[in-house]
């Protein structure tokens, strides 16, 4: 009888330690594909947050292969990304500071040519749009239609305490499920077979 798996110790390294070791690993960048197409570390591949179960056998053979570096803007979805992993058995290391850190301390991010992306703003800047869109959209239907339209700003202010408190985003997630930010199939399929190449 085989015993289940336990979880895994998280592995954060700092921008100079992930720098220092670049060519021992396999970088996984789990933000969108235009928020990778924005500046993305040195051989990145893109597999957004909400498709690394399905990229599961392709990233744990990486992981036996050699180490795993996940990376995103800050670290927190590429956190969240480690702790399911490693949950499943599969050693990975995050990035302290995603993107954000590793181009603040003066390292490359490479950008594919303009021909072949699209521009999509950051997920913090969507969230940030979307969250003072629907503010401002409460409180303006508060006060001329009718008051109960305020608990549209409330409910915002209270999602963000929460996101906050719980390091999660929910408004994220659903934006991340719009169309604009997610991969089209071929391009999740080609960097699964960029994956399982290496």
């Amino acid at each position: 009888m085989t015993s289940p798996l336990t979880p895994l110790s998280p592995v954060v390294l700092d921008t100079a330690q992930a720098h220092a070791r670049l060519h021992e690993f396999t970088v996984i960048d789990v933000r969108t594909p235009g928020e990778h197409a924005s500046g993305h570390l040195p051989q990145a591949l893109n597999i957004p947050l909400d498709q690394i179960r399905r990229a599961l056998p392709e990233i744990r053979d990486a992981a036996d292969r050699g180490s795993v570096l996940l990376v995103c803007a800050s670290g927190a979805r590429s956190e969240s990304a480690c702790a399911l992993l490693a949950e499943e058995g599969v050693q990975a290391a995050t990035l302290a500071g995603g993107t954000n850190a590793w181009a603040a301390d003066g390292h490359e991010l490479r950008r594919p040519a303009a021909r072949d992306t699209r521009t999509v703003w950051s997920m913090e800047r969507q969230v940030r749009f979307t969250a003072g869109t629907v503010v401002l959209l409460g409180l303006l239907l508060g006060l001329l239609v009718h008051p109960a339209f305020q608990l549209l700003s409330a409910g915002i202010a209270g999602g963000l305490v929460f996101s906050a408190l719980t390091n999660t985003c929910g408004m994220a997630v659903a934006l991340g499920k719009l169309p604009h930010n997610r991969p089209r199939a071929a391009d999740l399929d080609a960097t699964l077979a960029a994956l399982r190449a290496r």
